[in-house]
């Protein structure tokens, strides 16, 4: 007897868009699919905003994440993910988040960078990085994840788009001119309270050293970075958890500050 063969990235898709549309988190991808590959991860992603274009959402940007070698530690992994931004997912500077809306959300303080040139790897270096940006901009990333209690591998977070939520932008942009970015200090706070804090330097050394990774890796997917797009650049510390009523605010050396409260 012929067994069909099951098509992985469908299946993978059609499990995380019931969790989206019933609002349920669900147990992770790899404990159904144990033979799921980080590439099958990426095909799900894909799938999922390719039907969201074609739905009428417009992407924006990207998002990279698990730059820190903490959180690479914590997963077993030796590389950074991405996934992509929508307009659907902007929150107005000092907005409001409606956080029935989400399932388990995390807020992270990053780095944004706006390309004023497309970006084409494979090759793309740091410094080149550096020579398209047409400025940086302060940004908390709302994290999120439709699997149960973030009990996450790589290829779980990676089909979940990276676990993006949504993500907020500072009011101001900042050419980066005249500027270290690896000594850009940001301090998080919840409440008024100071979560933790961070640096440039802890996203695999240097912010553009993440956006040039993602160029290149992009390429595999023969995807570029475009002109215009907003990149976050990696959490420069550890997500954390926000619930309803909380209001979170990144202050950034150079850079100011941004915020955010859970409605």
């Amino acid at each position: 007897m012929n067994i069909p063969k099951i098509d992985v990235v469908q299946e993978a898709y059609e499990y995380l868009l019931q969790a989206e549309q019933t609002k349920k988190s669900v147990a992770p991808l790899t404990d159904l699919f144990p033979n799921l590959t980080v590439d099958e991860a990426y095909q799900v992603q894909l799938k999922a905003i390719d039907q969201k274009v074609k739905d009428g959402q417009k992407i924006v940007g990207k998002k990279i994440g698990l730059t820190s070698f903490a959180m690479q530690e914590l997963l077993g992994v030796d590389q950074p993910d991405y996934g992509h931004l929508l307009d659907s997912m902007v929150v107005v500077n000092i907005g409001t988040i409606n956080s029935e809306a989400l399932f388990e959300p995390k807020v992270e303080g990053e780095i944004a960078f706006v390309l004023n040139k497309d970006l084409k790897g494979p090759g793309v270096t740091g410094e080149e990085v550096l020579a398209a940006t047409d400025y940086i901009i302060p940004s908390l990333e709302i994290v999120d994840s439709r699997i149960t209690n973030w009990k996450i591998k790589l290829q779980d977070t990676v089909a979940d788009n990276a676990s993006c939520g949504l993500y907020v932008l500072g009011d101001e942009k900042f050419t980066i001119d005249g500027l270290d970015l690896t000594k850009i200090e940001m301090s998080l706070y919840k409440n008024g309270e100071l979560m933790n804090k961070g640096k440039g330097a802890d996203v695999l050394g240097h912010p553009a050293t993440c956006v040039a990774w993602l160029a290149n890796k992009l390429s595999e997917y023969d995807v570029i970075l475009k002109a215009g797009e907003v990149i976050l650049s990696g959490a420069l510390s550890a997500a954390i958890a926000g619930e309803k009523g909380d209001v979170f605010t990144a202050e950034f050396s150079d850079l100011g500050k941004v915020e955010v409260s859970f409605q």
